[in-house]
């Protein structure tokens, strides 16, 4: 069991690290999301950008996989929702060609992937009171802060300020990407949450030793 789920984090992890640095590239340097440019932001896309939710998709699909034939060992209810959401979300944007923006927007929070893969790496290792799994902890409060709570702030402020073109979407698009994003926040949080224990529980052992 604890080969399968190194094997399945090894996957995760390769998955996290490419559609982040494709994410961050697509919304903030390729310029195709730019104000600047003419017509509404929510139906751009590009052959790029439809083939690299293309992967993300493949990765959802086997992780889901995984997750119902192995239940709940590699994660309960709550990571069945998330990638759920999330599969559903990308399908529909590679699909329709619609709200690209927003789904690269919310897969740059696969940025924390590799750092939660290497706390449980680090801990089966038995490495669980080495310096490493320390700052692995305080690096995972760091990212996960800036990229599943700021970022989702931007989002939902740019969604603000583009809610005109958000209107004219397809129905289903409409509603999906007005829903998806808060049920994805609040899980977001509450697992900020249990980060922050986690780590202060390891700061407080350190301390006492």
């Amino acid at each position: 069991m604890q080969k399968i789920e190194w094997n399945n984090r090894g996957m995760s992890t390769v998955h996290a690290i490419f559609i982040t640095v494709m994410s961050v590239y697509l919304v903030f340097f390729s310029g195709m999301f730019s104000d600047q440019l003419d017509g509404p932001v929510t139906v751009r896309s590009s052959s790029l950008s439809s083939f690299t939710l293309g992967v993300s998709i493949g990765y959802f699909i086997t992780d889901i996989a995984m997750i119902y034939w192995l239940y709940p060992a590699l994660g309960g209810m709550e990571y069945v929702i998330h990638h759920m959401l999330s599969l559903m979300s990308t399908m529909y944007a590679m699909l329709s060609g619609e709200a690209h923006v927003y789904i690269y927007m919310g897969l740059i929070t696969e940025t924390t992937t590799p750092g939660i893969n290497l706390r449980w790496f680090l801990d089966v290792a038995g490495m669980k009171n080495s310096k490493a799994y320390l700052v692995n902890g305080v690096a995972m409060v760091v990212t996960w802060l800036v990229a599943r709570i700021i970022l989702f702030m931007y989002l939902f402020y740019h969604m603000f300020v583009h809610y005109d073109q958000i209107k004219k979407m397809n129905t289903f698009g409409y509603f999906l990407v007005l829903i998806a994003p808060c049920i994805i926040f609040v899980m977001n949080v509450l697992w900020f949450s249990k980060i922050l224990k986690g780590l202060k529980k390891t700061m407080a052992k350190r301390h006492a030793e």
